[in-house]
């Protein structure tokens, strides 16, 4: 059988892929210990699971509007008038089946043959792959460590040529955890508006900051700012809710409007009864948030400071999301049992095979010489892990 040209630029995640093998894995018996999911180990806050329950009793099972029910958007308006100082209206809101599914969707409606997607490295792993679907060419911007993997405005000056359509601004970020001070924003943000570049921002980690951060949405930097940004977000990581696929996208209406048409003709409209749930996540107690956040603090000081004293590895500390993203380079090179360990990916698949644990290699985030290790696990894995890694580094 033949497959589309179109089918054939991609591959699959490296993340889910990495995930999937640990957990077949675990399903022999082998004790894996996984560092690789990027979703939240806590369950749905209850008065979430009730509000769908709700739902459900009540027949709430049936079609809804595309785009989202009308209470959810109106819990999303008032989230980003509450959280950022935003005012959008409905038709400005799109709700879809995940975050990931608003990206997918904005790219499908922005982007075309021969624009070109400036992309910060390391970067999550589905953009460059999403743009390829849009026929459009990315330009990756490598950021460095000693910046805080952030992109300088030099930089992004730099990067833009005369087919730059957009620029993807996420943080914080997946997967060095990473994020933008509002002076850093602000002053990306007015490079765009002066060469008329639309800002992508994903801010799906925004609630996940430690020792007092405060992420802030690009959009609401300068005031002619959002009106060049789509504000891609959701209810995945924040409140425990990967599995039931709720993302959601603010922006120009012309352009939530053409991501309306697009999802129309491929999902319709998110599951019914996330919707409920979704918006009492919105509009109910933050309180689970502000628990998780906590729990996520102790694992993001505890994973760093043990990384660091680990000889050949450096650890960058993140201000948000979480994952670390420490710096192996000094280990690639060496050889065990008779086998070159050359990459990240190898040094991944190595301890993988001989300590049980799961990692996921720098290279597909744009990163050669770095793993991606999430501490969304309790702080016993997190010890256990560590200490199998640091026995098999030796």
């Amino acid at each position: 059988m033949l497959l589309s040209g179109r089918v054939q630029k991609i591959k699959p995640s490296p993340t889910l892929a990495i995930e999937a093998k640990a957990k077949a894995l675990k399903a022999r018996g082998v004790d894996i210990i996984s560092f690789g999911a990027g979703e939240p180990d806590c369950d749905t806050p209850d008065n979430i699971k009730d509000a769908a329950r709700k739902a459900i009793d009540a027949g709430f099972t049936k079609y809804c509007p595309v785009t989202g029910t009308p209470d959810l958007k109106a819990a999303i308006i008032e989230k980003f008038k509450t959280d950022n100082g935003l005012v959008y209206t409905p038709e400005e809101i799109i709700v879809s089946c995940g975050a990931k599914h608003s990206l997918y969707n904005l790219f499908q409606a922005v982007l075309g043959k021969g624009d070109e997607l400036i992309v910060p490295a390391p970067y999550w792993v589905s953009y460059p792959d999403m743009a390829l679907l849009a026929d459009a060419k990315v330009r990756i911007v490598t950021t460095k460590e000693r910046d805080g993997f952030k992109m300088t405005p030099a930089q992004l000056s730099k990067a833009i040529r005369k087919k730059t359509k957009a620029v993807v601004i996420n943080s914080p970020s997946n997967p060095t955890g990473s994020a933008y001070t509002t002076e850093e924003l602000r002053a990306l943000a007015a490079i765009c508006i002066e060469r008329n570049i639309l800002i992508i921002a994903d801010d799906i980690y925004e609630k996940l900051v430690y020792d007092g951060f405060s992420a802030t949405t690009i959009a609401a930097t300068i005031p002619e700012a959002k009106n060049i940004t789509v504000i891609v977000n959701g209810v995945s990581k924040a409140y425990a809710m990967t599995g039931w696929r709720i993302g959601y996208a603010a922006g120009p209406k012309e352009i939530i409007a053409a991501m309306g048409n697009i999802q129309s003709q491929s999902t319709s409209n998110p599951t019914s009864i996330s919707l409920k749930a979704a918006a009492e996540a919105l509009s109910g107690s933050q309180d689970s948030v502000k628990t998780m956040c906590g729990e996520f603090a102790q694992r993001r000081d505890y994973i760093v400071e043990r990384l660091n004293t680990i000889k050949g590895v450096r650890c960058f500390k993140p201000q948000g999301a979480f994952y670390v993203f420490p710096n192996v380079k000094k280990l690639l090179g060496k050889t065990y049992g008779g086998i070159l360990i050359n990459t990240s990916a190898e040094l991944a698949a190595y301890l993988l095979d001989t300590a049980q644990i799961a990692t996921v290699p720098g290279e597909p985030f744009g990163a050669p010489g770095y793993l991606r290790l999430s501490y969304a696990t309790s702080l016993a894995n997190i010890k256990t892990g560590l200490d199998r890694l640091e026995q098999a580094l030796k």
